[in-house]
């Protein structure tokens, strides 16, 4: 298939630099430069954007990227074996990919934005390594606290968040007390965003194949989220799905039980799964 940008097929660069996916870097390729280019425009226009990736490997997504006109991009990409492909996009695109060897979740984003940035708006998008992807999303929604404890800096550094999940995490992400999926996940990515899923990914899309179809998501900060203290809230949640089958009179006994409940108008016979993100938050202020 020819390409859209006038580099390499995927697939050669994959065999060229010896780029066999680790299963413990959670690694998926995806090869298919339609498909990336599809994942990359989910996340709107990016003329005069500074994007952010994680986990480019061999850089197809990369590629859709900066194809589609971002101005910027900073890539972040432990495995060592991807650099030398991801210099050869650095080549076609002068100026314009940064690549960061490192561990994504070691990292300061919110810094690196503002060190790298220069004043555009900032955008994450990313085919997520499998088994970070939860926690780099919890990071870029409860980032550390500002000058005041319990308190962060919101809106955030970015302005939307395009990223690729198992379908089973993403349906988590979107998910309200009126579906299954509903639990801590879909309290604090419903209480801070607005999210949706795009559309589903096959697994033979992928090299290779994962066992699970995945999802794109796509986040956007809600600008004035109901005020609450973060670490009241997921401690709040913690407890509440930690034992969801039972009456929140039981499984919120650790931080009040019915005494907090009935303080806020909630009946202590309902279980967590039943209670809005605006409840959460109430139980969380009251405690």
């Amino acid at each position: 298939m020819a390409t859209l940008d006038g580099l390499p097929r995927l697939r050669d660069v994959i065999q060229r630099h010896g780029l066999d996916a680790r299963k413990a870097l959670g690694q998926n390729f995806l090869l298919d430069l339609n498909l990336t280019q599809k994942i990359a425009r989910s996340a709107g226009s990016l003329e005069g954007v500074t994007v952010f990736e994680v986990g480019p490997g061999p850089g197809g997504l990369t590629r859709a990227i900066l194809s589609l006109g971002a101005e910027k991009l900073v890539a972040v990409e432990r495995d060592s074996r991807c650099l030398p492909a991801l210099a050869e996009i650095s080549d076609h695109y002068p100026e314009r990919l940064e690549v960061i060897e490192g561990d994504a979740l070691k990292i300061d984003f919110a810094a690196l934005a503002r060190e790298k940035s220069e004043g555009r708006p900032v955008k994450i998008i990313a085919n997520l390594p499998y088994n970070v992807g939860t926690q780099l999303l919890l990071n870029w929604l409860l980032p550390e606290d500002g000058p005041e404890p319990g308190k962060q800096p919101w809106p955030p550094f970015w302005e939307s968040l395009t990223l690729m999940f198992q379908r089973e995490v993403g349906l988590r992400i979107v998910a309200d007390e009126t579906d299954d999926h509903y639990g801590r996940l879909g309290v604090l990515a419903g209480w801070r965003t607005q999210a949706h899923m795009v559309f589903d990914v096959p697994p033979q899309a992928f090299t290779p194949p994962p066992k699970v179809t995945s999802t794109v998501v796509h986040l956007t900060p809600r600008e004035t989220p109901l005020p609450c203290d973060v670490a009241k809230l997921e401690r709040v949640t913690l407890a509440a799905f930690g034992q969801r089958r039972k009456m929140l009179r039981q499984s919120l006994k650790p931080v009040g039980g019915e005494t907090l409940l009935n303080a806020v108008g909630i009946d202590p016979q309902r279980r967590a799964e039943t209670l809005s993100v605006e409840e959460f938050v109430a139980i969380a202020n009251a405690l």
